[in-house]
């Protein structure tokens, strides 16, 4: 143990005493999680409206306004042509043209049927989607309103006008997206730091000769394996904890379930995190080397870990292969535990594949480091 505790305090003392790292361990995923909190978001909002009004009626101008005081739309200008709209949008001034057709109000009173021209730009599919949803919904407020205002009904039929029903949103009332996101992003900030730390850890003994000088030495594989990764899982704890006083106090991010839960879960996953940065230090000679390939595997995890899309939405073969992604597992526990209150029966599953994950990769990591001597 007083090997293990020597190389531990070189370690932290090599850490501390490079000034250019410091930042980049502490100050740069901070930053990083309060910049990319506020903008990884699917929300989509300050689309640019534009329509053409054959009507010039009420029902048409009601219509509009209905686009004016959302939220989500900037009504840009309107046409007088279909050919202006469209030369508009192929010069991206505009995202979504409504065409209302002649007679919007007499259709509505004498057919009760009107079609509405809508064109969106789907360069970007996933945002015209969103914007295609958005526009439904204005439309379908307005149909309602203009049925009682028009069109009327019979009061002794006894059939209601509307239907009206009211949402009960469970785990984020309030709909805000970076309670969903804040959990990921902290997830994916912690595995990076402590992957790109331990990944280039022995490498840079390697790149000054230093490793060589240990090799020869009495310590055992066992005690610098444990001396020389034991800092970085600290250092992935502390970020952590900073993380998490930083989703409470700025992002108001709810904790529902128990903190004592996260940290033993997360400190299993950095063990993953770190025998993978082991195994490939194994298997470079220099820093670079190591770096590019953690950002290889780094980009698979976090593009299949359910942090920016569903998991659900991917294909088949995509889905059995995220089942050996372990950042898909913390990101799931993050935000079971945070924003559920899940308990450890809950996230069990997820925390016996995390288990067998840190054993299988630290072993193949002790195993293929060599000491000689």
């Amino acid at each position: 143990m007083k090997r293990i505790g020597y190389i531990i305090q070189k370690e932290f003392r090599q850490i501390f005493r490079n000034k250019a790292m410091l930042p980049i361990i502490f100050v740069m995923p901070l930053i990083q999680l309060l910049i990319l909190s506020n903008a990884a978001t699917f929300e989509v909002k300050n689309i640019k409206f534009s329509y053409i009004d054959h009507d010039h009626t009420s029902a048409s101008r009601s219509l509009i306004e209905k686009f004016e005081v959302s939220s989500y739309f900037n009504v840009i200008s309107d046409f007088p042509s279909a050919s202006l709209a469209n030369s508009a949008m192929l010069n991206g001034e505009v995202d979504v043209i409504l065409e209302i057709p002649g007679n919007l109000e007499r259709d509505l009173v004498k057919d009760k049927y009107v079609k509405l021209g809508i064109a969106i730009n789907a360069i970007n599919g996933a945002a015209a989607g969103v914007e295609s949803v958005y526009i439904n919904q204005i439309v379908r407020d307005f149909n309602k309103a203009i049925k009682v205002e028009l069109v009327g009904q019979p009061q002794s039929s006894g059939l209601p006008i509307s239907i009206a029903t009211i949402p009960l949103f469970w785990y984020n009332e309030t709909l805000n997206y970076k309670t969903f996101m804040v959990p990921g992003i902290l997830v994916m900030l912690v595995t990076m730091i402590t992957l790109f730390l331990s990944g280039m850890n022995i490498v840079r003994e390697k790149e000054i000769g230093t490793l060589e000088q240990i090799n020869v030495t009495p310590i055992r594989k066992s005690q610098f394996i444990i001396g020389k990764l034991f800092p970085f899982w600290v250092i992935g704890m502390a970020l952590l904890s900073i993380g998490l006083i930083i989703s409470k106090l700025i992002f108001d991010v709810p904790m529902v379930g128990s903190l004592a839960l996260m940290y033993f879960y997360t400190s299993i996953y950095i063990l993953v995190v770190l025998g993978i940065g082991l195994f490939i230090s194994n298997y470079t000679d220099t820093q670079q080397q190591a770096m590019f390939i953690a950002w290889f595997f780094m980009v698979i995890f976090i593009l299949m870990s359910g942090l920016f899309t569903p998991i659900e939405s991917m294909p088949g073969w995509a889905q059995i292969i995220t089942e050996f992604n372990p950042v898909k597992y913390f990101v799931e526990v993050m935000r079971m535990v945070m924003l559920k209150g899940s308990n450890l029966e809950d996230i069990l599953p997820q925390l016996l594949k995390t288990l067998v994950y840190a054993l299988a990769m630290n072993g193949l990591a002790v195993w293929s480091y060599k000491k000689t001597t």
